[in-house]
């Protein structure tokens, strides 16, 4: 039924403007705004064309599981790139992460055979993360 349809997916935050430049500035995607006072909404477009809707909600409360990955091709190299502008790594219990914060080979209980990733948040508290397939 749907098979020839696009679809995007959405999230919410708790602060539009912190959203803005974080996804703008600090992690340097294309952002757009939409709409006035309380239907201001912002659209994330991604490699590819695809294309993220995030509003603003007023009991936000952030996902607790990652609702954003991104794949590289050098974990190690995105990580440095988010932590020289500010971004604080994620460490979760049961994923045994290096120095940097990055779990090589995530499998969950410190067991291989995911790819390697790291989690941070974005201001409103979501779980995004960078991940490299092995």
């Amino acid at each position: 039924m749907f098979g020839e349809t696009t679809a995007f997916s959405g999230f919410s935050v708790d602060d539009l403007d912190a959203a803005r430049r974080f996804y703008g500035e600090t992690l340097g995607l294309k952002v757009e705004e939409s709409g006035e006072g309380d239907m201001r909404m912002l659209f994330l477009t991604l490699a590819g064309g695809n294309r993220i809707f995030v509003y603003p909600k007023e009991n936000h409360t952030p996902a607790t599981y990652t609702i954003l990955n991104f794949q590289v091709d050098d974990v190690d190299r995105a990580v440095d790139e988010l932590a020289a502008r500010g971004v604080t790594l994620e460490r979760y219990p049961g994923f045994d992460a290096d120095e940097k914060g990055i779990v090589r080979g995530a499998g969950g209980d410190g067991g291989a055979g995911g790819p390697s990733i790291a989690w941070f948040t974005d201001p409103a508290g979501n779980v995004l993360s960078v991940l490299q397939d092995m």
